[in-house]
Order: structure tokens, then sequence, then C-alpha cells
């Protein structure tokens, strides 16, 4: 009978033992799914506020420039600038949603803000198939590396040289060797009779 009893206590004391340690697996694979979670909620308010802090910077440097020729992109000094009357550009000046700390700043040579990052160095679940304003993240292994400013790689640049206004039309393409342009309304552009060739008449 003692031996018995010994018995189904080791036999309990193994099933106690094995539930124990079935239910730290389960605690841990559910506090990693957990932290998934949270990390993908955290990787889209970035995207979203980083996305919404570049636009604002883009409206923002149209609106100082608007009736003067500046030479570049004018930035400002701080993001709560951005949220200033009477035309604010952004809603609020938000925190890193990453950290929730301040962001990582990008400045320009004047020490403006021209863009902003995460603090995070953290592996990004996305890593491809981004919105066209942000295609220039794709294969990037970490959020700090996700740098939201204006312009930027995914933003189509005006050829250097030829700035051009917004609403002004291009200048005309020269017309090829050879064509006269007629002034607007008449036919269209002949092509100009070459000089005869070969020996002249006696």
């Amino acid at each position: 009978m003692g031996r018995s009893n010994k018995d189904e206590r080791g036999v309990t004391y193994l099933l106690v033992m094995l539930a124990v340690v079935l239910i730290g697996i389960s605690v841990t694979v559910a506090a990693k799914q957990w932290k998934a979670v949270v990390q993908r909620e955290k990787e889209a308010d970035l995207l979203a506020r980083g996305i919404e802090v570049q636009s604002a910077l883009a409206v923002f440097s149209a609106q100082q420039k608007k009736g003067r020729v500046v030479p570049g992109e004018i930035y400002p000094l701080t993001l709560e600038e951005l949220t200033k009357q009477p035309k604010p550009v952004l809603r609020k000046a938000y925190k890193d949603p990453m950290t929730g700390n301040d962001w990582e700043y990008v400045r320009d040579p004047t020490g403006r803000i021209k863009g902003v990052r995460s603090k995070s160095k953290a592996e990004p679940f996305k890593q491809k198939d981004f919105p066209p304003v942000l295609r220039h993240f794709d294969g990037l292994t970490s959020y700090n590396d996700w740098v939201f400013q204006y312009p930027n790689a995914s933003t189509p640049q005006a050829p250097a040289g030829q700035p051009t206004a917004p609403g002004q039309p291009a200048p005309p393409a020269p017309s090829p060797p050879g064509l006269r342009t007629p002034p607007p309304g008449s036919s269209p552009p002949t092509e100009t009779p070459s000089a005869p060739s070969g020996p002249a008449t006696p």
C-alpha cells in the first residue's frame, strides 16, 4: 500500500509539472502574439502620423513660398509651428508612435525640420507594398530607416535648372532644324526648301 501511494504521488507530481510547463508555454506564446499585435498597431500609427507630418511639411513650404521666388524649400523650426493659426497644416505635434517620445528630427543646413524618423531600431513587419508617397521604404529593415521628409525619394522632382511655378506653362520646345514655326492660327509648319545642289549652269 505504501509503495502504491508513493507511485501515485509521483505520477501526480509529474502531471502537475507537465501542466505547469504547458501553461508556461501557452503564456509565452500568448505574450509574443500580443506583443506582435501591439507592434503592428504602433507601426500602422507610425505610417499614418509620418505621412501626415510629411504632407504638412510640403504644404507649409508651399505656403511660405507663395508669391515669392525662393530657391529650395522652407521648413519650420518646430512641429508646433505647423499647427499654428491662421493656416495650420498639422492637427497636432505628434510624438513618435513607436517610443511615445519625441521624434528624431531630420534637419536642413540651417537647423530647420525637413523630416522626422522614429528612434526605434526594431525590425518592421511591413517591408514592401508601401503607398506611392513611401515607396522608397521597400526593403528597409529598421523603423529608424523610415524617414518622413519633404522632398524625398518618392517625391517627383522638377528637372534641375528648370524651376516652374505652380500653374505656369512649360516653355515651348524648340522647332526641329529645317522647320519654320508659323504664328498661331496659320497652317502647320512646312519644311524649308533647301538650295539646289550640283554645278551651276553657265
